[in-house]
């Protein structure tokens, strides 16, 4: 076996593996979402271009491997005039990684456009049922259930049933309405999409099996940390409270859901001492410990 594949093979199960075990454990991630969601971004990152360049590395000599680990270590590009003198392996190893990283691109792109068209059907049917309030910068839709949600991408807006207009108190609304301006801001449907695209490739893998559970539900208490800087805690507490039965579309975020308990206690809690952006940091650092011993060897091992 090509010794310089140790190094994209404990990438792999670093990130794979290691991190998510870590993750899923970890209670900071909650206190700063926004770190818990870079943590799982990168990790799903990493283990992609570590995943396409393990069969790379397998198939190159033990010369080219080496210059391929270099040029990465190295944030380097190659030239055209080195691309164009590469071997038929070199063609073949290059073509192996691409055709990896393409599973999860190709995932992403085909759900963010499905996405998309659900949300402009959606957004049709709003235009002919629902009526725009100026003061709310919202849609209404008469419903008796209480209900606020957003559509993100081409098609946003936010969307509040009557029911919801009529139960919450002007505070709680406003809460409701950043927390879902929050959303659209922060672009989170895009996360969605990359979690769902990654799951769907690959299923059985703890990154992308726990991620996808984790990322909506860090998206949204961030969009909660996001609304608190305009509004209060207890009238986000409470707006969760009263819209917590409510149902939005799947291509839409909601402000209740089953996520809502949750985020109540979380909102309502007293911040407990500690530094939790110091424990995330120490998660990262313990995912590349783990491989600084194989960077160390393939660096120093000849090819």
């Amino acid at each position: 076996m090509n010794h310089h594949a140790l190094l994209p093979l404990g990438f792999a199960l670093s990130t794979g593996l290691l991190i998510p075990w870590l993750l899923v454990r970890a209670r900071w991630a909650q206190q700063v979402p926004r770190l818990g969601l870079a943590v799982w971004a990168a990790s799903g990152a990493v283990f992609a271009f570590s995943a396409a360049l393990l069969p790379a590395q397998l198939v190159l000599a033990g010369d080219s491997s080496h210059r391929l680990t270099d040029t990465l270590l190295t944030l380097s590009l190659p030239s055209p005039a080195t691309l164009l003198a590469l071997s038929g392996r070199e063609y073949l190893a290059l073509g192996l990684a691409l055709a990896v990283l393409a599973l999860p691109a190709c995932g992403f792109v085909r759900k963010v456009l499905r996405a998309r068209r659900a949300r402009q059907r959606h957004a049709g049917v709003l235009r002919l049922v629902g009526r725009y309030d100026p003061a709310l910068r919202a849609t209404v839709l008469d419903h008796a259930r209480p209900a606020v949600y957003c559509l993100p991408g081409r098609a946003r807006r936010v969307v509040v049933s009557s029911g919801a207009v009529d139960t919450l108190t002007a505070p709680q609304l406003a809460a409701a309405l950043a927390h879902e301006r929050a959303h659209i801001a922060g672009r989170h449907h895009l996360l969605v999409a990359a979690a769902e695209s990654f799951a769907a490739v690959f299923p059985r893998l703890p990154l992308a099996r726990h991620g996808g559970t984790a990322v909506p539900l860090l998206l949204e208490m961030a969009a909660d940390d996001r609304a608190l800087r305009r509004c209060s805690r207890d009238a986000l507490a409470t707006a969760l409270y009263a819209l917590a039965a409510g149902q939005a579309p799947r291509e839409a975020f909601g402000a209740g859901g089953p996520s809502a308990a949750l985020r109540m206690r979380r909102i309502l809690a007293p911040h407990s001492a500690g530094h939790p952006v110091l424990r995330g940091l120490l998660t990262i650092a313990a995912g590349a410990g783990a491989v600084t011993p194989l960077a160390i060897a393939c660096c120093s091992v000849p090819g």
